[in-house]
C-alpha cells in the first residue's frame, strides 16, 4: 500500500565515527524538502538504528561513514532489518566509501551511495523518485 504524508526518513552515524557535517546538511536538505527526519546522533549501533527506524515506522534509513568500517555497519543494519522483518526499508549510505566496496553495499541492499561532493538536490530527487514515485511527477 502506498503511504501518504511527509516521507520519514532516519539518518544514523554508526560506529565510532564522530565527523558529522556531511549528514547534517543531508539533514537539513531532507527537511527543507519537507520531509520529516529523525537523526539518532552519533555513534550508533545497528541495532540501535533498526530499533530506532522500526519504532519511528521510517521509510527509509540513511547511514554515513568516514572511518573505513562503513561494510561492517552498513552489512549489519541491513542484515538486523532482514532479521526483523523490515527489509523493504530502503537503504541509501553515503561518506568515504572506495568504489571497489559500492557493489557489495549493493548485493546487502543499498539503493544508493553517495560520495562526498554529490548534489543534495540529487538526494532529496532519488528519494522522492524512489518513495513517491507518484508524485515525482
Amino acid at each position: 500500500m502506498a503511504r501518504s504524508g511527509p516521507i520519514r526518513i532516519l539518518l544514523a552515524k554508526p560506529g565510532l565515527d564522530g565527523h558529522d557535517r556531511g549528514i547534517r546538511l543531508v539533514l537539513r536538505a531532507l527537511r527543507d524538502a519537507g520531509m520529516e527526519v529523525i537523526y539518532t546522533g552519533l555513534r550508533c549501533t545497528a541495532s540501535q538504528i533498526v530499533k530506532a527506524a522500526i519504532e519511528e515506522d521510517v521509510e527509509a534509513i540513511g547511514l554515513s561513514s568516514l572511518s573505513g568500517a562503513h561494510e561492517t555497519h552498513f552489512c549489519e543494519v541491513s542484515r538486523l532489518l532482514a532479521e526483523e522483518g523490515a527489509a523493504d526499508v530502503l537503504l541509501f549510505g553515503g561518506g568515504i566509501i572506495p568504489q571497489q566496496d559500492v557493489d557489495r553495499l549493493r548485493e546487502v541492499g543499498f539503493q544508493c551511495i553517495y560520495p562526498p561532493g554529490t548534489p543534495l538536490e540529487k538526494i532529496v530527487d532519488d528519494l522522492r523518485s524512489t518513495l513517491r514515485p507518484e508524485s515525482s511527477t
